[in-house]
């Protein structure tokens, strides 16, 4: 039972069947009562149609005998005030329901006149009729009665009424119940056959739709285990035309495909740069120490120390990166902008820190003093590379955010290199040399620090028409 309910597909045909039963069962009792209601509405309507027959024949002053008290083979009894039966149909066997069980009428008391009225006949019978008056109000009753060997349920109707020489009459006449009890065992008898084949229809075509409606989500299941199987993340789902949730989330699987296929093809190319990049201090040094091994006296110690150091950069640059890429999160200390950047420009030949719009300690960030200073070293780096004879830093707040620039005198940045020049090992072509141009890290690393402590960083043409670049930050 658990497999079969673990399919969307049972299940949503499982629901669907459950709620159209509910609704049918809650409608087939409402239209049976409503049915019976108005069945047992107009029985009691045609009971008391009868009654007031009778009743009329008994206000004229008709004889007990000569009375219509056998239409249509319905009972009908006569009551006296005293409750004793005056008259009743000829084929009336058996009857219960009208207070009155009696079937063969008793002798009529002698007839009174007008005079014989005290008065209080009216009190005790309850509503006040003239002589020859029909009662307004119907009392409705259920029972039984057998006429000539056939026995039937029947609404009976009472109604009163007062004659001249008789006092006050009740006539009680019953309209048979078979019609009502036909109708709803029929009704119930139709719910019973129809609903079940009607759950089976509304089961088998929620099944076939539901079916149709997630077969692209199994196609695009069997594409990404085939995806997954294969580990060709170049390959893509299909995304089918309906324009719904699934082809919207073909679409969105699509995009995650695209991202993590953008993100290996980034880990790729970082893994085979660094291993270029890290070859040649190695081979380099390796040399040098094979070379002093054979002959001392020819060994390049300033050479190897400089390997040294170059390698240690590296791999220090390459430990930031990874750490950054598997999400580490910066800290949340409040760093002053403008402490750092005098921090990182002293003892820098050319370079000045310029505050702008504010006094020290009034441009503060949250986040990592350490990568931050990174970010400030990385930029002077690059701009005395750059420069002609000054670095200019700027720190200064702009709205909500806290701006710190540096720009250079030197050629600038051509627009066309602006955004590539932050990828990963992009060295521009005058900078590509060991010496000059580093590993191609340095504004990489700037970059993603900046986005990891929700900022920005940017290159734009410098005043001095050099190179301005600027970060900007979040201030706390």
């Amino acid at each position: 039972m658990s497999r079969l309910l673990g399919s969307v597909r049972a299940r949503a045909t499982l629901g669907a069947t459950l709620v159209v039963a509910v609704a049918l069962v809650a409608a087939g009792t409402a239209v049976l009562l409503s049915l019976r209601s108005n069945l047992l509405g107009e029985a009691g309507t045609q009971a008391e149609r009868s009654a007031r027959e009778v009743a009329t024949e008994l206000a004229v002053g008709t004889p007990y005998a000569d009375l219509s008290l056998d239409v249509d083979d319905r009972p009908v009894q006569v009551v006296d005030e005293d409750g004793t039966l005056v008259a009743a149909g000829e084929d009336l066997e058996r009857i219960t329901g009208t207070g009155v069980d009696a079937v063969k009428p008793q002798p009529a008391a002698s007839p009174r006149g007008a005079g014989d009225d005290d008065g209080d006949d009216d009190d005790d019978a309850g509503e006040p009729l003239e002589p020859g008056e029909i009662g307004e109000r119907t009392t409705i009753s259920d029972g039984s009665a057998t006429i000539d060997g056939d026995t039937e349920d029947y609404r009976f109707a009472a109604v009163p009424v007062e004659t001249e020489d008789r006092g006050r009459l009740t006539v009680y006449a019953g309209a048979p119940l078979s019609a009502e009890h036909g109708a709803v065992n029929t009704a119930l008898t139709v719910m019973l056959i129809g609903f079940p084949v009607l759950l089976a229809v509304v089961g088998w075509v929620t099944w076939l739709v539901t079916r149709r409606a997630l077969r692209p989500v199994e196609g695009i299941r069997r594409e990404m285990a085939a995806i997954t199987a294969s580990e060709d993340l170049a390959r893509r789902v299909p995304v089918p035309g309906t324009h719904d949730e699934v082809a919207r989330l073909a679409s969105t699987t699509n995009e995650t495909l695209a991202a993590l296929e953008a993100s290996v093809e980034r880990q790729r190319r970082f893994v085979a740069d660094a291993s270029h990049e890290l070859r040649s201090p190695i081979a380099s040094l390796r040399t040098q120490l094979e070379v002093a091994a054979a002959h001392p006296e020819l060994l390049d110690l300033d050479g190897a120390v400089e390997d040294t150091v170059r390698l240690q950069r590296l791999a220090a640059d390459l430990l930031l990166l990874a750490r950054l890429d598997a999400g580490e999160r910066p800290a949340d200390a409040r760093v002053d902008l403008a402490v750092l950047a005098r921090e990182e420009a002293a003892g820098r030949a050319g370079v000045s820190v310029r505050e702008e719009g504010g006094e020290t300690g009034a441009v503060t960030v949250a986040g990592s003093r350490g990568q931050l200073g990174r970010v400030l070293a990385n930029l002077l780096d690059n701009a005395q590379r750059h420069a002609r004879s000054a670095v200019v830093v700027s720190v200064r707040r702009d709205g909500g955010l806290a701006v710190v620039g540096v720009a250079d005198d030197g050629d600038g940045v051509p627009e066309a290199d602006r955004e590539r020049i932050f990828e990963r090992f992009v060295r521009l072509d005058d900078a590509r040399s060991r010496d000059d141009g580093g590993a191609g890290l340095g504004l990489a690393i700037a970059r993603d620090v900046a986005v990891r402590h929700g900022g920005t960083l940017t290159v734009h043409g410098g005043p001095a028409g050099g190179a301005l670049f600027e970060l900007r930050l979040p201030a706390a």
